[in-house]
């Protein structure tokens, strides 16, 4: 007997279940994006409504707001001192734990912080890193040495809250260098073991250029981590001391919620997202030019 039967069409399947993540984009990404740019050439108190000015809020951020301009320049700082201490650190942890015992229980731990709100993490530190009563102090106290002022002093608060991202991102990033690292064949190392090739040969000719995804991947992410940082520098020092650790997205917060400057805050937010953009793509392209340079 024929089968009379309507197949069942499943071509939009896909787009069903796109649909939801889809519409909480266009609600929580788009939309607001879209409101921040048009608001970025608005000057608004969210009291009254906005005005339009054109670029002036991007002119005076550029030509006439000392702050926002150190602002930029403290993030540079964090974003460049957390990629050059935090990418090498997670990859030679990689390479630490790769043929270890107990590696699973080892990255299991150094994982995690990034299970614990990052906000507790800066509370603890802040606790730890206190000037007088913090537990690195008191210990070196006991030993009759004067610690330093971890988060009193501007350039050690730069300093302290660099390494304390470097320990709250650090095992995420290790374990990308170990998924690549694990999926190294063996018979490369082999081959060129038996051709007399030493350790560093095989690091820097086989290695490398083999987990170069996994290493552009990681600086790419880990730079535009540093230069969107906003939660731990904010319960940490609040931009303190003396602007010292004033980045960009504090700024932008600041300006939005203390001063009600929300066309000025979105200036700020919007210049920034462009310039991470930009820098982002410079990175990618130079990492990519240099590591394709490597010879296998």
């Amino acid at each position: 007997m024929r089968d009379t039967t309507t197949p069942y069409d499943n071509r939009g399947a896909p787009w069903l279940f796109l649909a939801p993540l889809a519409l909480f984009a266009i609600v929580f990404l788009l939309l607001p994006l879209g409101f921040s740019i048009y608001l970025s050439f608005t000057r608004w108190n969210p009291l009254g409504t906005p005005s339009w000015v054109g670029l002036r809020q991007y002119e005076f951020l550029l030509t006439r707001d000392a702050n926002f301009l150190r602002s930029l320049a403290n993030t540079f700082v964090f974003a460049l001192g957390f990629v050059a201490i935090g990418v090498p650190l997670a990859l030679g942890l990689a390479f630490v734990f790769y043929r270890s015992r107990g590696k699973a229980v080892w990255r299991s731990i150094y994982f995690l912080p990034q299970l614990t709100n990052i906000v507790a993490v800066a509370y603890l530190w802040q606790f730890v890193l206190d000037d007088r009563y913090g537990v690195i102090n008191r210990a070196l106290a006991a030993i009759s040495v004067r610690g330093p002022d971890w988060l009193s002093d501007p350039l050690m608060a730069m300093v302290s809250i660099i390494l304390v991202m470097v320990w709250y991102d650090i095992g995420r990033n290790m374990l990308i260098f170990s998924a690549a690292l694990e999926a190294v064949d063996q018979e490369i190392y082999d081959a060129a073991s038996l051709d007399g090739a030493g350790a560093w040969r095989t690091l820097r000719s086989i290695t490398l250029p083999i987990i170069r995804p996994a290493f552009t991947f990681v600086t790419i992410t880990s730079f535009i981590t540093g230069m969107g940082s906003f939660a731990l520098i904010m319960a940490m020092t609040a931009g303190g001391p003396r602007g010292a650790t004033d980045v960009t997205a504090l700024y932008a917060y600041r300006m939005a919620f203390e001063d009600l400057r929300m066309g000025r805050a979105s200036a700020a937010a919007v210049m920034l997202a462009v310039l991470i953009g930009i820098l982002a793509l410079i990175q990618f392209r130079a990492l990519r030019v240099r590591m394709s340079r490597r010879k296998i």
